[in-house]
């Protein structure tokens, strides 16, 4: 198990984001975070492609990236220093048989950037405006077929 570990780690590293490399970090960022390239574009208001060159640019210009900060719900510079190694540090340190307590375990961030139910309720909202384009379109249909039925 202990040499399981070992490898997963050692693969995990092999593969870790260049430091230099922004746009990498921005990619690993939003993966575990859960958040799609369409998500992220939706956000930012831009296109997946967008979001596609953006990650894979070395270097991004300061408005930018507080904006893509803001969305990951992360700051400028927790995607500055992002390293996969540190990320394996702290979910050892924290997840992997610490007897530390509670009150050790560093939590970065918890916090959701939105409010579900403020989703819940749009996502309502949304659906409630689909059903009567929907149904106003059907009506429309029915007129139009009752006239064409009229004429004949």
């Amino acid at each position: 198990m202990q040499l399981l570990k070992r490898m997963f780690i050692f693969e995990i590293m092999s593969t870790a984001t260049k430091t230099s490399h922004i746009g990498r970090k921005i990619s690993r960022i939003r993966e575990l975070r859960g958040m799609k390239q369409e998500a992220l574009a939706a956000e930012l208001g831009i296109s997946q492609q967008s979001v596609s060159s953006l990650e894979q640019s070395e270097h991004i210009e300061d408005e930018k990236l507080e904006r893509v900060a803001k969305v990951l719900g992360v700051s400028k510079e927790a995607i500055e220093n992002f390293s996969e190694e540190n990320l394996i540090y702290n979910i050892q340190n924290n997840y992997e048989g610490s007897n530390k307590g509670a009150s050790s375990v560093s939590v970065s961030n918890l916090n959701c950037t939105f409010n579900p139910l403020d989703r819940l309720v749009q996502a309502y909202e949304e659906k409630e405006k689909l059903y009567e384009r929907l149904l106003k379109a059907e009506k429309e249909k029915v007129a139009y077929l009752e006239k064409l039925l009229d004429k004949k």
